[in-house]
């Protein structure tokens, strides 16, 4: 709040407004990386403001859950994970695939083993990723949808 300009912390709803949408915006970016834990934030953001607008919270309870919130879309909490789930990569699979820790580990490997150099943006070699998923999931538009997670994900 304090790095905020004077016209807009001298408002309460204006810092609210403010942190919220700085929240949201970060929610929508980070959203294709993991769209199952990014849906979860985005619905608490929603259910924090609907809290606040009917008066359910104080201006004070609203940082500080807007707070934890924030913290949270930065970065995700990993102690609810098993050690095995111990990369971004296989918590997005793990969150995307109905919490299923041995498919996702599963799809992890896939790619893994069959991902060549340089595959993002070229047609061929991302087909070779889409069928080693396709042989876990045995599924075209479950591969699609998993596949669009895989691309935004660093380790791949």
């Amino acid at each position: 709040v304090e790095s905020l300009p004077e016209g807009i912390k001298d408002s309460q709803d204006a810092v609210a407004e403010t942190i919220a949408n700085n929240v949201r915006s970060t929610i929508i970016r980070q959203r294709l990386t993991d769209p199952a834990y990014y849906d979860k934030m985005s619905n608490l953001l929603a259910e924090i403001l609907e809290d606040l607008r009917q008066k359910r919270l104080s201006y004070q309870e609203y940082l500080e859950r807007i707070d934890d919130l924030a913290r949270r879309t930065h970065t995700p909490p990993t102690e609810h994970f098993s050690s095995n789930l111990d990369t971004d990569g296989r918590r997005a699979l793990y969150n995307n695939l109905g919490e299923n820790e041995e498919r996702a580990l599963q799809v992890d490997a896939a790619v893994k083993a069959a991902r060549p150099d340089g595959w993002r943006g070229v047609r061929a070699r991302e087909l070779v990723i889409k069928r080693a998923i396709y042989e876990v999931l045995g599924d075209e538009d479950e591969v699609e949808r998993i596949f669009l997670i895989i691309e935004k994900q660093r380790e791949y």
